[in-house]
């Protein structure tokens, strides 16, 4: 890895947790690659309205640290 990205990494490691996800979706989005496999119409549908429902705050997010230790619980 470039330094410069070495220094971009390291600080982007340092953000708050939205601010990370918000950087890493941009980032991702950038790639422009397309999927292995053709995405269904319904399902782009239920994304973007999952996503905005997301960024709208109508939904409560939990943090996967929570979500894991219950699953863990759940499984025994």
């Amino acid at each position: 890895m470039i330094a410069e990205a070495t220094q971009v990494l390291d600080a982007a490691l340092h953000l708050p947790h939205p601010a990370r996800a918000s950087l890493a979706e941009r980032l991702l989005e950038s790639l422009d690659v397309e999927p292995d496999f053709p995405i269904p119409a319904e399902w782009l549908a239920e994304i973007n309205r999952r996503c905005d429902e997301i960024d709208r705050g109508d939904v409560p997010l939990i943090p996967g640290e929570q979500v894991f230790k219950q699953a863990f619980e759940a499984l025994g």
